[in-house]
């Protein structure tokens, strides 16, 4: 009840709270709030004095917190150029965890975090040594807000930690850092690359909602760019594995016909490994009858890109269960680590990129 009290007080002092749908009809709730004065007021303690002052700080923490987590990123920042008080809140880690992981969880990993980091902290060293403090977060809001009134280049003291989530956040979205990630079906898919994830640099466009991946150099080719990357064909780095060190598997002994894993392949020394889809497939001798089977208990693993047409150089490839490491020659190329897919959902991905036509 003291919930509710409190409640229809902000709501009659002049606030509106409005339910809107967005993407996928999920509800999302937005806090528009009408203020008496230019700055919050702190818990009213003689309400003759304030009749009218009803402050969004005076509802219980729980429903405050519960407001707060509910608003969008550009929202709560909103919120948090409005006072001392609720910019503490609203910059608090533990709304924007939320956040990050709806929006950039999937598609950035510990590598990319680790990248930013050490980018921070040249930053800073660049910025102590020309005894000129770098301000690498006034870009996010003065560029991405459509709101005249929100600017904090000139206010330090809305600036957020820059080892935060807020400023983690908005220095993805604003487009201004290229993040490690990879990248399925590389360059608009091309043929070449056809159920493959390759490493690449991206960079999120906002107004497009998409990015551009920029790949390091095959060989003597120069540096790659593509344009327009949806973010279905994007995923964090599984593993750390640098893409030209070679995968120390792990999974060897327990494959057997039928599992689904992902193989290092390069066409050469040069060029690093990119992730090839493929499945393990029966031994030559092998009728594939479950109950007469025994390519588990023998050294060589057989893997099977489908992809590829009956007869195709592409179609299948050996490799040795106990002393495999990297397999090939420069006319087929060189078959690095294996890894294991373990859930559906990685799967499932692959199969949703599956090309239409059989490739040669």
């Amino acid at each position: 009840m003291s919930l509710l009290s409190d409640w229809f007080a902000l709501i009659s002092s002049g606030s509106s709270l409005e339910l809107h749908k967005i993407d996928k009809g999920k509800p999302q709730w937005r806090l528009g709030m009408m203020f008496y004065k230019r700055r919050c007021l702190k818990k009213v303690e003689n309400v003759e004095d304030f009749p009218e002052s009803m402050s969004v700080l005076d509802l219980p923490e729980l429903a405050l917190e519960g407001i707060l987590g509910r608003l969008p990123p550009a929202s709560l920042c909103q919120m948090a150029g409005v006072c001392q008080d609720l910019r503490k809140r609203c910059r608090s880690d533990h709304l924007w965890q939320n956040l990050f992981k709806e929006k950039w969880a999937r598609i950035v990993g510990p590598l990319a975090f680790h990248e930013w980091q050490r980018q921070l902290t040249l930053q800073a060293e660049l910025g102590a040594a020309t005894e000129r403090p770098p301000r690498p977060w006034g870009w996010p809001l003065s560029c991405l807000w459509r709101f005249s009134w929100l600017n904090i280049q000139g206010q330090p003291a809305a600036v957020p930690p820059l080892d935060s989530l807020m400023a983690w956040y908005w220095a993805l979205e604003s487009g201004s850092f290229w993040f490690p990630a990879q990248v399925y079906n590389r360059e608009n898919g091309h043929v070449g690359f056809m159920l493959s994830c390759y490493d690449a640099e991206l960079n999120y466009d906002r107004i497009t909602d998409s990015f551009k991946a920029r790949y390091p150099p095959h060989g003597p080719r120069t540096i790659v760019i593509e344009e327009g990357v949806r973010w279905e064909r994007l995923r964090a780095p599984p593993l750390d594995t640098p893409a030209h060190d070679l995968h120390q598997s792990d999974c060897l002994i327990e494959l057997q016909p039928g599992d689904h894993v992902e193989v290092q392949w390069r066409r050469n020394k040069e060029f690093p490994y990119g992730w090839w889809y493929g499945v393990v497939g029966h031994s030559e001798a092998c009728d594939g009858n479950s109950r007469h089977c025994r390519c588990h208990s023998i050294e060589t693993v057989w893997l099977e890109f489908s992809q590829y047409t009956l007869g195709s150089r592409w179609r299948r490839a050996a490799i040795n269960r106990k002393s495999h490491r990297e397999e090939g020659n420069e006319a087929e190329g060189f078959y690095g680590g294996i890894r294991k897919l373990r859930t559906k959902e990685e799967i499932n991905i692959w199969k949703r990129l599956w090309p239409t036509e059989t490739l040669e």
